[in-house]
């Protein structure tokens, strides 16, 4: 498996690639209350990456809103609610990338745009990418602070933070 290391690097990716669901994994943890450990997963539904011979790249994550599991089924139907991810309104979370750069050994910067409860914001994060043959693994965790995103139940103001952590597979697709 090899990493990304330097700028020439990201040309290498040149191409299309396809998300396989199946192999990509979205984690989260959180403390309900600022107190109790909780920790979950959620469906990746599809996305893509386009990346240009010259480094530009675009992409798409789209994660189930309704999908989130946190084995607890009264907790999960309540996420469902508008008191979190109105599913019913908003059935996805989004992630659209928009640029990337090299950020260190191994490292990308990807910066884009999450959608979360039908409210858009910037999003830059740190990633690592590897390859094998025609696959490509991205990895990041991020923080984020839900109650920018209106989702924010108890009305404690900001400080809401999740830790979300993606492994996304591609798929080179055949030009």
């Amino acid at each position: 498996m090899a990493s990304m290391g330097t700028t020439s690097d990201l040309t290498r990716f040149a191409g299309t690639w396809a998300l396989d669901p199946e192999r990509t994994t979205v984690e989260f943890h959180t403390k309900a209350m600022w107190v109790l450990p909780v920790k979950g997963r959620a469906k990746a539904l599809s996305g893509e990456a386009q990346i240009n011979p010259d480094g530009e790249v675009n992409g798409r994550l789209v994660i189930d809103a309704s999908s989130f599991d946190t084995k607890n089924r009264k907790r999960d139907d309540h996420l469902r609610t508008a008191d979190f991810f109105e599913v019913d309104k908003f059935p996805t979370i989004e992630f659209k990338a928009t640029q990337a750069r090299p950020a260190g050994t191994g490292l990308v910067e990807v910066a884009g745009d999450l959608t979360v409860h039908g409210v858009t914001k910037p999003l830059t994060l740190q990633a690592e990418v590897s390859e094998s043959g025609t696959s490509a693994t991205v990895s990041t965790e991020v923080e984020i602070d839900r109650s920018l995103w209106g989702v924010d139940w108890a009305k404690f103001g900001t400080g809401l933070k999740n830790n979300v952590k993606i492994t996304a597979h591609f798929e080179r697709r055949q030009s």
